[in-house]
């Protein structure tokens, strides 16, 4: 890689950065190398950014994010049903992060008290909104279509804080 401020860490320090960027953990990995270097000559954020995603495509990994896969309701009602307790509910609940936006299904267990998160459901950043693709949502969509499935199959109630959309069945 031919940068200076990838040149200006350590073997050490280039070794802990590509171990964050193997498991995915960006913004871990830009915060680790921007503090390797003395504080008088740390990088800005952008610059940052672009050693890190090009130490992506150096290891062959994917900077972007990739859409999830369509959910399985079968395979989830497994995983609930393998939690511990009674389920007494299936949640949809909206989250963010440097991507964008997306949808977490999650089961809410009796004993012990506890929330499972049960899949992420993400189908792009959000330049969607700048180009016209959204909304509607499909994360919310997929949320909504397999959450009322899971919440039917197990008898309990349904929940989703959307303001574009009914809020639960």
């Amino acid at each position: 890689m031919d940068s200076p401020i990838w040149d200006a860490l350590s073997a050490a320090e280039r070794s802990a950065v590509d171990a964050l960027i193997r498991r995915d953990h960006r913004i871990a990995a830009v915060a680790r190398l921007r503090e390797a270097l003395p504080a008088g000559s740390r990088p800005g954020l952008h610059e940052t950014l672009d050693v890190v995603a090009e130490r992506y495509r150096e290891l062959g990994l994917r900077f972007e994010r990739r859409p999830t896969p369509p959910l399985d309701p079968a395979r989830l009602a497994e995983k609930i049903a393998a939690l511990p307790g009674r389920t007494l509910a299936i949640e949809a609940l909206w989250d963010g992060d440097t991507d964008g936006w997306f949808v977490q299904l999650v089961a809410i267990m009796d004993e012990p008290p506890a929330e499972h998160r049960l899949a992420t459901i993400w189908h792009g950043g959000d330049m969607r909104l700048f180009n016209g693709t959204v909304p509607p949502w499909p994360e919310a969509q997929e949320a909504e279509t397999v959450g009322c499935a899971l919440a039917e199959r197990f008898g309990v109630p349904f929940r989703f804080a959307d303001p574009l959309r009914a809020g639960s069945v």
